[in-house]
C-alpha cells in the first residue's frame, strides 16, 4: 500500500495556511499513538534538561515534533532534517510565518549526515523502518550527539509491525502494509545490539502498540489509508469518520500509553551516548 502519496495529499489539504497546518498538527497529536509515546518520553527527559539545549529532529517530515519542541521550549534550538525537499521547504515557510525562530530545517540524507558532538536530544520517529543502511545512520546519529545525550526512536517491532502477520504460512509470506518500509519491524535484541555497536552506552527498548494500540492503529490509520487509496473522494467522508471514532481512539491511546506491554507492534527505544 502506497503511504507517501496519501501523506502528500494530506499535506496539500492542510498547507494552504498556517492555521490549517496547526489544525493538522493537532489532529496528528490526537490520532497518532506514536505521538503520545514520544511526547511522554520528551517530557520525562526535559525534567532534567538544563542550559542551552540542542535537538535534532532526524527525519522531520511534516515538522510536527519540531513545532511542539519549538513552542514548548523557546530557549531550545531545534534542527530538522529530511530527504524530501518539499517538506523542508514547507516547514521553513510555516515556521517563518508563525515567528518560531528557534527552529531551522535542512535537506539531508541521514546515511551521510553528521554534526559531530552538537545535539543533546535526537528524535527518530517513523524513520528507521524506511532506511536500509540503519547501522550507518545509528553511527551518524551517535557521532552527532553530545556525551550523555539521548536518542529517542519510535519504529515498528517484529511482533506484527507494519501490519505483518507473523503467524502466517511461511510458504506464503505477507508483505508490509506500507510499501515504503524496507523492514517489517525490529527485534528488541537486534536494535539494542545495533545501537550499542554504533557507540551508545545504554539502551532501553519497550513495546508500544499493545492490544489498545493495535485497535487504535487500525481505526485511525489503516482503514483511512485503505479508503484514500481506493478513492480520493473519501477525503469528503473522513471528517465524519473521525468524528465517529474520536473518543474511542482517544481512550485506546490513553490506555496504550499507561499500560506496560509484554508485546506490541511498535517499539519505543531510548539510547544514551
Amino acid at each position: 500500500m502506497q503511504y507517501d502519496p496519501i501523506k502528500k495529499a494530506l499535506g496539500n489539504v492542510f498547507n494552504t495556511s498556517p492555521f490549517g497546518r496547526k489544525v493538522f498538527y493537532r489532529l496528528l497529536d490526537v490520532v497518532l499513538l506514536r505521538t503520545w509515546h514520544i511526547k511522554k518520553a520528551i517530557r520525562n527527559w526535559a525534567k532534567s534538561a538544563k542550559g542551552n539545549i540542542s535537538v535534532l529532529d532526524a527525519g522531520s517530515g511534516f515538522g510536527q515534533y519540531s513545532y511542539y519542541l519549538a513552542r514548548k521550549h523557546p530557549s531550545w534550538q531545534i534542527f530538522g532534517v529530511d530527504v524530501k525537499e518539499d517538506q523542508i521547504r514547507e516547514c521553513r515557510d510555516f515556521f517563518k510565518k508563525t515567528g518560531l525562530n528557534n527552529a531551522q530545517f535542512e535537506m539531508a540524507d541521514l546515511v551521510t549526515f553528521n554534526q559531530t558532538g552538537k545535539h543533546h536530544l535526537v528524535l527518530s520517529v517513523d524513520v528507521m523502518e524506511h532506511i536500509e543502511e540503519d547501522t550507518v545512520v545509528f553511527e551518524n546519529l551517535c557521532k552527532s550527539m553530545k556525551p550523555g545525550g539521548m536518542l529517542l526512536i519510535s519504529t515498528p517491532s517484529d511482533k506484527g509491525g507494519s501490519d505483518v502477520d507473523h503467524n502466517h504460512d511461511v510458504a506464503s509470506p505477507q508483505s508490509s502494509f506500507i510499501d515504503e518500509h524496507v523492514r517489517d519491524g525490529y527485534n528488541i535484541d537486534d536494535i539494542t545490539a545495533k545501537l550499542k555497536n554504533a557507540g551508545f552506552s545504554k539502551v532501553n527498548a519497550a513495546y508500544t502498540y499493545g492490544w489498545p494500540g493495535k485497535i487504535s492503529w487500525k481505526l485511525s490509520m489503516k482503514f483511512p489509508i485503505l479508503m484514500l487509496n481506493a478513492s480520493k473522494l473519501f477525503f469528503i467522508i473522513l471528517p465524519f469518520y473521525f468524528l465517529a471514532i474520536f473518543w474511542f481512539v482517544l481512550i485506546l491511546n490513553f490506555l496504550d500509553v499507561r499500560l506496560k506491554h509484554s508485546t506490541g507492534t511498535g517499539l519505543l527505544v531510548k539510547a544514551w551516548k
